[in-house]
């Protein structure tokens, strides 16, 4: 039986922001130089929030090493 959804915990309910604030948006491109102390904090540069990161298949002839170098290692 599954759990009823308004019973949920909380911790579910955030999400992930899409967008900075202003603060947060400084602090990040400061740390990266594209803004400086002396720059307007107006019309600053769109910063990304997050980035999907693709899982990499492995070749089958990459298993293939890898399962061979752990059974060389058990011996």
């Amino acid at each position: 039986m599954s759990i009823h959804s308004s019973l949920r915990g909380v911790d579910t309910l955030r999400g992930e922001r899409s967008v900075f604030k202003r603060i947060e948006r400084l602090q990040r491109l400061m740390k990266e130089g594209r803004v400086g102390d002396s720059d307007s904090p107006y019309g600053l540069p769109k910063v990304r929030t997050s980035f999907k990161v693709k899982k990499v298949k492995k070749s089958p002839d990459a298993e293939e090493a890898t399962a061979e170098a752990a059974e060389k290692t058990d011996e």
